[in-house]
């Protein structure tokens, strides 16, 4: 391995260590959003029946429960219940805007790195090129076995851009499918909360 990076030259190494930064996102999101996640349908059951019989310990509980975006979600709206309608419309949209930029914070870097690493790697290779018909040039003989050598030795960062960023490009795509998802979740128990409370209007106390 060390000695293909050898061979690759400067922009191998760029290349790794853009390899290392994504793998280090991929690992820290993915830590982030199974923590983040949780059973939507259990959470409003729970919560629903907490609240139909008017146990504000219960919904404390519940709400406190996980530290997931629909336990967030739920807890902001549960600690301002006896606002008005609207006003509870409004904090629970802002509330889901602040936890889906939760979900997708340092997304861009996986972004960044799939499509500059195809580029560095390609870059390499042009520079590899370069530098093998400068030699050839100065050398003043030419032969296929240099060429050919040459031309693999440069072709070294192309495969390990593309190496890095496909893989890169494709968990990016996956990672933003499963965020949207959690936004359609987080939507879906905003309105369960505006239902449930428009449906018990009384002004609980839950601090």
């Amino acid at each position: 391995m060390l000695e293909y990076m050898r061979l690759g030259g400067s922009i191998m190494w760029v290349i790794a260590s853009l390899s290392v930064l994504a793998l280090s996102v991929i690992i820290e999101r993915l830590v982030f959003y199974h923590r983040a996640s949780t059973d939507p349908e259990a959470l409003e059951t729970a919560f629903g029946k907490a609240v139909a019989s008017k146990d504000i310990d219960e919904c404390r509980s519940i709400v406190r429960s996980s530290n997931s975006s629909m336990h967030r979600l739920f807890a902001v709206a549960f600690a301002h219940w006896g606002i008005a309608r609207e006003d509870m419309k409004l904090l629970v949209e802002q509330q889901v805007r602040r936890e889906i930029y939760r979900w997708e914070r340092n997304l861009y870097i996986l972004e960044l790195v799939g499509k500059l690493a195809p580029l560095l790697g390609l870059l390499g290779t042009v520079l590899g090129m370069v530098e093998m018909f400068q030699s050839l040039h100065v050398g003043g003989q030419i032969s296929a076995a240099s060429v050919t050598g040459g031309i693999w030795k440069a072709l070294f960062t192309t495969v390990a851009g593309l190496t890095v960023g496909i893989p890169t490009i494709f968990i990016h795509g996956l990672l933003v499918s499963r965020i949207d998802n959690e936004e359609e979740t987080l939507n879906r128990g905003a309105d369960f909360l505006i239902r449930e409370h428009f449906a018990n209007p009384a002004k609980n106390e839950t601090k």
